[in-house]
């Protein structure tokens, strides 16, 4: 289904009925990272599935404003609005869990509880924040020059994704399909308006998020584990989860136990 929030035209999905829970993919994702959950998922909650700006089927604009991420999470608020919900579960995972948290400290009441899949709430430092805008403005403008099957190639062999490699060959085939249904302008202002240095840092607002919180971190992707420690020390009431076998991408690499904790943890909040 689509429709217009903000300016931009959304691509997105409903299934089932209960609770509302939102979830939001990664960069390079879409609707379709949520695919095989969206079965069991649905039969206790409504689940909403959509395509971020610059991403699958939703609209990527030219115009830079539209990836601004505090921008997006306001979309996502006019998207609540339009499906006539007040408040709902939200699941991010990377780029989404991001988007997720800014949604949490921006709107906290459209948010019952937080679910962060190997994210961050940003970089403290202005230095940090201006390099990694700098790195990032230089990926953005290869992924225009070279495109998007370059950088697909590219993408799926940096370190963070190594653990992926183990993985059946027809589910490594699914996630490169998925990433190649995007374009280059939409990653690219993706990379300008949402990336890790172009987001504000929330690491002072994550003590006042009085919504249940739980943070998940795959054993082998290091770099999270210790972001997501530092989260949990800042949002005391939060439950950390460390899922074995699994790297940056814990619902790609280990489903069911992803599934089974998500599942569970919602079903604590009921």
């Amino acid at each position: 289904m689509g429709v217009t929030l903000q300016g931009v035209t959304y691509e997105y999905e409903v299934a089932g009925s209960g609770e509302p829970l939102l979830l939001l993919h990664g960069f390079t994702g879409s609707m379709e990272t949520w695919r095989s959950f969206i079965p069991s998922w649905s039969e206790r909650f409504q689940v909403i599935v959509v395509d971020l700006v610059g991403h699958g089927k939703t609209e990527s604009p030219k115009e830079m404003t539209y990836y601004n991420i505090q921008n997006v999470a306001l979309q996502m608020t006019t998207l609540l609005d339009h499906l006539h919900i007040e408040k709902a579960h939200i699941l991010g995972y990377s780029m989404g869990g991001r988007l997720a948290i800014t949604m949490a400290c921006l709107y906290p009441n459209r948010v019952k509880s937080l679910l962060l899949e190997n994210c961050t709430a940003g970089l403290e430092k202005e230095s940090d924040r201006k390099e990694r805008c700098a790195r990032d403005e230089q990926l953005a403008d290869r992924i225009e020059l070279e495109g998007i099957e370059a950088f697909v190639n590219r993408w799926e062999n940096i370190p963070l994704f190594a653990t992926q490699k183990k993985l059946p060959q027809d589910v490594k085939e699914a996630v490169r399909k998925e990433r190649l249904t995007n374009n280059s302008r939409g990653l690219a202002n993706s990379l300008r308006g949402m990336g890790t240095g172009a987001q504000p840092s929330w690491w002072n607002q994550l003590e006042g998020l009085k919504m249940p919180v739980l943070l998940m971190n795959g054993e082998h992707d290091q770099k999270f584990f210790q972001v997501l420690t530092n989260m949990k020390e800042r949002i005391p009431h939060a439950k950390f989860v460390k899922i074995d076998g699994a790297g940056h991408a814990i619902h790609v690499e280990q489903p069911q136990k992803f599934g089974t904790i998500v599942e569970g943890f919602l079903k604590t909040i009921q």
